[in-house]
């Protein structure tokens, strides 16, 4: 609680009474963050900043009404684990968890902390909610995209490189959803001919290896699936497969625009603010067992034609007439 006492000259103390600084402290509601990114990530940045501006636009404002706490695991597990701890151990009103591994941290410390999420593919097969349109319990949110998803990108990738017969696709094999994106790939193949393999992103050391044996032979692309560690690598993994010209499809925006070839799937940015009004809220005294879970009903393809220039691809005039965005 913030002290309101004016020091007279002569050395004495008057305070505001005792109520009225409990009533302003009443008014201070606590939130807690855990992020699957780096501090010192843009694309985290751009969130944060969507999610506080639309918490503003709701009548909280940082500093005043509201104290928010933030931790940034990235994609360390053991950091994601001791931040579940230390936000649950600072009682906030609720917490916002982005990613679902953030969730699944949380949830081990707590199952009856208000936890609103944004950014998970599968809350229900990694049973943090019981059904997207009643999840019960104590968390609920917004999804990053439904696993048919994963499918359209072998499509996409096809479409750009026709010559393309052998897919790699980079995947955190230690999360779930990432497993669940791979099989939905895989079930696209069955009548395309495409010779499908997986490459474990653990480590970079570990990708390089993979990507280059996977580049000795022709005709190859890559699908890189959504986690945190396809977040904390992507700038290293974007120049991998330049250096290699492989041709490559990413599941969100910001990585075209980070030198990536290509996307389809939603603009994440644009769910901070819904999940600012489920955190609203909350914070209004709403049970999170109540509000839907909300699934994204806009995906964008993104083409970035600098890369492909730069991989010798010749992108089709037809798919880039149906673009939403061309990066040139």
């Amino acid at each position: 609680m913030r002290r309101r006492d004016f020091i007279l000259g002569s050395g004495a103390t008057v305070a505001l009474p005792f109520a009225a600084r409990a009533e302003q402290a009443e008014r201070v509601k606590r939130i807690g963050v855990l992020w699957n990114f780096r501090a010192d990530d843009p694309e985290a940045q751009a969130r944060l900043a969507a999610f506080a501006q639309a918490l503003s636009k709701l009548g909280w404002i940082e500093g005043g009404n509201l104290h928010t706490e933030i931790r940034w695991a990235g994609d360390n597990p053991d950091l994601y684990r001791r931040y579940a701890e230390e936000l649950v151990a600072l009682k906030p009103d609720v917490i916002l968890a982005s990613g679902g591994q953030s969730v699944e941290a949380l949830q081990r410390v707590s199952r009856s902390m208000p936890i609103i999420f944004a950014n998970v593919i599968d809350p229900v097969g990694e049973g943090f909610i019981t059904s997207l349109p009643r999840p019960g319990g104590n968390t609920t949110g917004f999804l990053a995209f439904e696993y048919s998803i994963a499918g359209k990108w072998l499509d996409l990738l096809r479409e750009l490189a026709p010559a393309v017969t052998r897919v790699a696709v980079l995947r955190d094999p230690s999360y779930a959803a990432c497993i669940g994106q791979f099989a939905a790939i895989q079930s696209a193949t069955t009548s395309s001919g495409v010779e499908l393999s997986a490459v474990d992103e653990r480590d970079a050391g570990e990708i390089e290896r993979a990507i280059t044996a996977f580049a000795r032979e022709p005709n190859g692309g890559v699908i890189i699936t959504a986690s945190s560690a396809s977040v904390t690598h992507r700038h290293f993994i974007i120049s991998l497969l330049t250096r290699y010209r492989l041709p490559n499809v990413y599941p969100f925006k910001y990585y075209p625009t980070d030198g990536g070839l290509s996307s389809y799937g939603p603009e994440p940015t644009e769910y901070l603010p819904p999940a600012a009004g489920y955190v609203d809220r909350i914070l209004k005294g709403e049970r999170p067992a109540d509000p839907p879970v909300q699934v994204p009903t806009k995906y964008k393809l993104v083409i970035n034609l600098k890369t492909a220039k730069t991989i010798g691809l010749n992108v089709p005039h037809t798919l880039l007439a149906r673009a939403d965005e061309v990066i040139e």
